[in-house]
């Protein structure tokens, strides 16, 4: 038998073989349960990294393991392919984004082959060709029906002196990646998909996905931010002729009393109002300039100086009558409540500082139960437990009552309501970028807004436009494009030159998997009601936010529609952990591999291309620009893609952090080429015996001989203690690996059982002697047909191959998953004899597993053996392994 395990054939062969047979083709069949399972599709950048790697083999044994447990598996695969990286390559390189775009998803396809991924290629979907996006573009305009998609004037980030829009991840510390100049807020005409009408039913449906990690669910909560509380009135000290008042929100109506100012966020439009004409204008322009360039993120930390300035302006707190300043303050969101907030800083911590630092009052207003809090405040009291102070006729009530009570008071005096307010804010669906969906919309002079027929869809994306990374989008200066007729009147019209944020193409492309030829409709109903929701969904926990809540709308929009029935895309999601790795770093030659390195952990590593000392860095995600990445096709050229599987496997959870290790690499190979030799030496043995009987015929221990070792005079009608440790064996591995996937999808305890499953066939073909070997060959068979099923979903190619060595005809991927015999999951208790001075004093009854101490120790503490052996010296003990014991004992 062919013993060299030659990894680059036996891939390459399965590839060819699983592909000629469409081996994972899939259609609807009503006869066997679905099981959608879907990883995040990529964006092709040109080379699958090792984060592919991991991700895409999780979601493969997933799909595997299901195939064989009888479920009928959609397992498809696409490309998320637009995106501002091939426009910016456009613009370096000369290349058209449709070239660039098409020759990486090339390379990454054939790239995602050789690792021997289960997908069902025939539902390849492709996110910037004109037969998907056709469907964003119909989708937008059902929307536009419905009210759900819209335009208003919104900020975004300007250079100046490119004059264009910069996408947040263009923006680097507040200045234009392209050119560094400083970068400013801009209003725009944008499009919005109003996404805050599905708030609370979004926040509802956290509850109804109990199989996604909690810390996703308190992230989507977050986001979507919903408080309940009070708006109410603070008229402006100098009323304004269409301004007379600012309104606010709060959740703490009870503080309303200890509002000493009023602060505004430096993008709220009421800024400029409030300051047009006041010799603070000027300064105030400056600092919203200089704040709104900051990251939000940043400048909203609480660790994050507050900084702030005043507009000059007033408003006068409707309960005190007092006039507090009108602040504009680094910290406040615009996209939050009103943009305004009623500023209490003896109970809240950021309006504290901010009272401190500017030197503006602090007014107690809730008083501590623990004790009255000394004066002056050396810090905000936050908690909501107390009693008002204060507070005029509500002074003396406690918080709940004296909340419910303003609340009142708000809305009996026409100034206010009670109102429930969301964090989110509408999806801002506009980018004046090229390489996206072109917004399926016509302005015309007498008609207004036009949506384009959908007879006329898709509005293409033209070929011919330039990219100089200047000005406004390339599709403004695509005349061919841009002027059109207008549908309804058949005047001159121009079309829309934004295109739609590519979180639109990623919102649904599960549907279209459904049906990914459909025609007529963006999906076939019955197709997507048979296969939806995604029984299990494999992504980064960085899309644990806006991909996810983006998709769960699109779904809940498109049920609206009466497209599906389905109300959240996703039933079970698992966010795999970073691929990290270990870095060193050279003053002189920078980030190095260990490989690079010299010398050891005790004497010090040193740079391997200049000798010098080399610092060790942090363990971090690889990345590019830390050099620590590991290329995957070097990875499966070296060592095949069923060692790069079995090692991103193994090395930790899925949810974990993957800490990269050469030898873990390495040992991972070993273990494959040991399963490899493992196999050719048994086959011979193996070969034309059939699989022992079932456990319900002679189970362990039951059957004539059972316990005898090795004692099998007929392999027909007795079983050897060989066979059954053997079966018992074979037994608890598939129990183990099975239950350690289904459990979490826990893949590193199930590998790990696995190869303990292997040290045991060896030790068995170590200590089995050859010419007994063949007496036991049907348990051998059953044993090493159960290894290479259940190695399949990790490593299939080499399972596929090492199947048919062993006189298989049929493929594994629709083979059945081995089922454990619950007769030899049962834990062997063995009866042991204890001899006194050579005499049976007692018998033990002991687990199979114990040691020589543990069943020595028994023994001796028997309580028929201490009659015999109490007050005599205990001068040797004798140990027949798992067969007696036998104490000697002398006088004193």
């Amino acid at each position: 038998m062919e013993r060299v395990y030659d990894h680059q054939q036996i891939e390459a062969k399965w590839q060819r073989v699983w592909d000629e047979q469409e081996t994972f083709r899939v259609t609807e069949d009503p006869a066997r349960p679905k099981y959608y399972c879907l990883e995040m599709f990529p964006y092709p950048s040109g080379r699958i990294h090792m984060g592919h790697v991991r991700n895409y083999a999780i979601g493969d044994v997933i799909a595997r393991y299901k195939m064989m447990r009888g479920f009928n598996v959609l397992h498809p695969m696409g490309w998320d392919s637009f995106g501002l990286p091939a426009e910016n390559a456009a613009i370096e390189r000369g290349v058209h984004p449709h070239i660039w775009t098409r020759e990486n998803i090339a390379y990454m396809r054939a790239q995602l082959k050789r690792m021997g991924l289960s997908y069902d290629w025939s539902r390849e979907v492709t996110t910037c060709e004109p037969d998907y996006y056709r469907w964003n573009q119909w989708l937008f305009l059902r929307f536009y029906e419905k009210g759900l998609a819209y335009k208003k004037r919104s900020a975004v980030n300007w250079c100046p002196s490119c004059e264009t829009v910069l996408a947040n991840e263009q923006v680097e510390d507040g200045r234009c990646w392209r050119c560094d100049s400083a970068v400013v807020q801009k209003e725009l005409e944008q499009w919005f998909f109003k996404i805050t009408q599905y708030a609370e039913e979004l926040l509802k449906g956290c509850e109804q996905l109990p199989a996604w990690p909690a810390r996703v669910l308190t992230m989507q909560r977050n986001w979507i931010g919903k408080s309940v509380g009070v708006e109410a009135d603070f008229p402006l000290a100098e009323p304004l002729p269409d301004l007379p008042a600012i309104r606010i929100f709060t959740t703490r109506q009870d503080t309303i009393f200890g509002a000493t100012f009023m602060s505004l966020a430096p993008e709220s439009p009421l800024v400029e109002r409030l300051i047009a004409g006041r010799p603070e204008a000027a300064a105030v322009r400056e600092f919203v300039a200089r704040v709104s360039r900051q990251e939000k993120a940043v400048r909203t930390a609480a660790d994050r100086e507050k900084e702030g300035i005043f507009t000059g302006a007033y408003a006068i707190n409707p309960f005190t009558q007092a006039n507090i300043p009108i602040w504009v303050a680094n910290f406040v969101l615009y996209e939050y409540g009103t943009g305004a907030i009623m500023a209490v800083p003896a109970h809240d911590q950021r309006d504290f500082e901010f009272a401190t630092k500017y030197r503006i009052p602090v007014r107690l207003v809730i008083q501590s139960p623990g004790g009255p809090l000394a004066e002056p405040l050396s810090a905000a009291y936050e908690d909501a437990v107390g009693t008002l102070v204060n507070s005029a006729q509500f002074s003396g009530l406690a918080v709940a009552e004296g909340k419910a009570k303003i609340a009142d008071y708000v809305e009996a005096g026409g100034f206010g309501q009670r109102t429930v307010n969301y964090r989110l804010r509408d999806w801002g669906v506009s980018r004046q970028r090229y390489w996206g969906t072109p917004i399926p919309i016509i302005y015309c002079k007498a008609c207004g807004t036009v949506p384009v027929p959908d007879d006329k869809l898709p509005v293409e994306l033209p070929k011919d436009v330039p990219f100089t990374g200047k000005g406004s989008s390339p599709l403004a200066r695509a005349d061919k494009f841009l002027n059109v007729k207008c549908p309804k009147c058949g005047g001159a019209g121009r079309r829309e030159t934004d295109t739609m944020d590519t979180f639109v193409d990623s919102s649904w492309y599960f549907l279209r998997y459904c049906s990914p030829r459909e025609g007529a409709r963006p999906l076939d109903p019955a197709r997507a009601d048979h296969w939806m929701a995604v029984d299990q969904y494999i992504g980064g926990i960085e899309h644990a936010v806006l991909h996810l809540l983006y998709a769960r709308f699109f779904t809940k929009a498109v049920r609206d529609l009466g497209l599906i029935k389905v109300g959240e895309p996703f039933m079970s999601l698992l966010t795999q952990g970073m691929v990290c790795k270990e870095t060193y770093r050279c003053e002189e030659h920078g980030w190095l591999f260990p490989a690079d390195l010299t010398g050891s952990e005790k004497e010090g590593w040193r740079c391997g291309k200049c000798g010098k000392p080399a610092e060790k860095g942090r363990v971090e995600k690889m990345s590019k620009s830390r050099k620590n990445v590991v290329d995957p096709e070097h990875l499966i050229a070296t060592y095949g893609a069923d060692t790069a599987r079995l090692f991103s496997l193994f090395a930790a959870p899925p949810e974990k952090d993957l800490e990269w290790n050469d030898a873990g690499v390495e040992g991972a190979a070993r273990f494959l080429g040991r399963v490899w030799r493992l196999v050719h030496d048994m086959t011979p043995i193996i070969a034309g015996s059939a699989r022992e009987a079932p456990a319900a015929s002679h189970g362990p221990g039951t059957h004539p001989g059972a316990s005898g070792a090795g004692g099998c005079d007929s392999a027909s009608s007795r079983v050897s203690s060989v066979t059954i440790a053997l079966r018992r064996l074979t037994h608890r591995t598939i129990r183990k690996v099975t239950e350690d996937i289904e459990r979490e999808f826990q893949f590193n305890t199930a590998i790990a059982a696995l190869m303990e499953f292997v040290n045991g066939l060896y030790k068995f073909t170590a200590e089995t002697k050859e010419a007994n070997k063949t007496g036991e060959a049907p348990a051998l068979r059953e044993a090493i047909e159960a290894l290479i099923l259940l190695l399949s979903p990790f490593a299939p190619h080499i399972a596929e191959e090492l199947w048919a060595v062993t006189g298989h005809a049929a493929g594994l991927a629709r083979q059945r998953w081995p089922v454990y015999d619950a007769a030899f999951i049962q834990e062997e208790v063995l009866t042991i004899p204890v001899q006194v001075n050579g005499k049976v004093r007692s018998k033990l009854s002991v687990p199979a597993e114990w040691s020589r101490e543990q069943v020595v120790a028994a023994s001796q503490a028997d309580v028929k053996v201490r009659e015999w052996t109490q007050g005599r010296t205990v001068k040797n003990v004798v140990y027949v392994d798992k067969r007696l014991v036998n104490i000697v004992v002398g006088d004193a």
